[in-house]
């Protein structure tokens, strides 16, 4: 009971990380842009997060910066892709390229190459800043007060995103500019300030899934600490049939499986525990091998969008 009980309470921590990614990824693609650099904005986000709660002590002011950095590095790609016309995977690549070696270089420019790696400032759980115990709450009790406010904002995301999208105007006219671009331009829809609008969006949640990873699930940052989480959450949004419900469905399924892998590794100290680490991809291909195979994305997905054509 005891292990079945944390493995659904770590499921939900390991969930959130590709879930914030996931979103940032289905405001991007439902404004039509194909974002593959999701990886290298959570490597800044998540280097920035770090430095911020490092310097200030406060993991809040992580996760800000870490949005703030999420942000400047997806204007790049933003000015690429809309303003210049370019190829949105080219550029995508690029930004998960660049960016992880920029926050590598700027993390050895600011602590210099030690074997002891400095620790930040987790964030709180919701019961230890109400002074609660972690070891007297129940299983109920610990599903709802021992998560950090970061769970609580992103699975929140996910029935904010659900009524935006289903239920509003503004949603409903930004769901148009990734389906008819020049349908929408007609209706008097402003199309770049849009995708300008999605690309802030994704930068901003992409870098605050990064940020999470160095201020609520470990104290520190290194070299690789995504882990591919940025193309698990870009298979997510294909799972999940571009919605907010099946995105988060799709990211409790991943998240199920990179906390099993973590426990059969503690369980099985004799295996290879690179076997076990090799569960969550599987489920990736898996994901991508059985439902990318009908396509029901925006249909101006991964399209330029150039104002003067007709």
């Amino acid at each position: 009971m005891t292990f079945t009980s944390d493995l659904l309470l770590s499921t939900l921590r390991m969930a959130t990380p590709i879930l914030l990614v996931a979103l940032a990824e289905l405001y991007s693609e439902r404004a039509g842009l194909v974002n593959i650099g999701l990886d290298g904005i959570m490597a800044f986000g998540a280097l920035s997060g770090f430095l911020a709660c490092f310097i200030t002590g406060s993991p809040f002011m992580g996760v800000l910066v870490g949005a703030l950095a999420g942000i400047s590095v997806n204007m790049i790609y933003a000015f690429c892709t809309i303003t210049l016309c370019a190829e949105q995977i080219v550029y995508g690549m690029a930004i998960n390229i660049f960016a992880p070696a920029v926050a590598s270089f700027i993390y050895r420019v600011y602590f210099g190459v030690s074997t002891i790696m400095p620790q930040g400032t987790l964030m709180k759980s919701v019961g230890q800043m109400m002074g609660i115990s972690s070891n007297s709450l129940s299983f109920v009790g610990k599903l709802f007060l021992d998560q950090t406010p970061m769970v609580y904002f992103a699975y929140g995301m996910v029935i904010f995103t659900a009524i935006f999208f289903s239920k509003t105007k503004a949603g409903l006219n930004y769901k148009a500019v990734g389906e008819y671009p020049k349908a929408a331009e007609t209706l008097g829809i402003n199309v770049i300030r849009q995708k300008y609008i999605a690309c802030v969006i994704c930068g901003a949640l992409a870098g605050m899934g990064g940020a999470y990873l160095t201020t609520c699930y470990v104290n520190t940052y290194s070299d690789g600490i995504v882990s591919g989480r940025g193309f698990i959450a870009l298979s997510a949004v294909i799972f999940g049939r571009w919605k907010s419900g099946g995105v988060l469905l799709a990211c409790l399924l991943f998240g199920f499986f990179d906390a099993l892998q973590l426990r059969l590794q503690i369980g099985n100290p004799a295996v290879p525990y690179q076997l076990f680490q090799m569960i969550p991809y599987i489920c990736t291909l898996l994901a991508l091998a059985v439902f990318g195979i009908k396509k029901c994305s925006p249909k101006s997905n991964g399209q330029p969008f150039r104002k003067e054509e007709r």
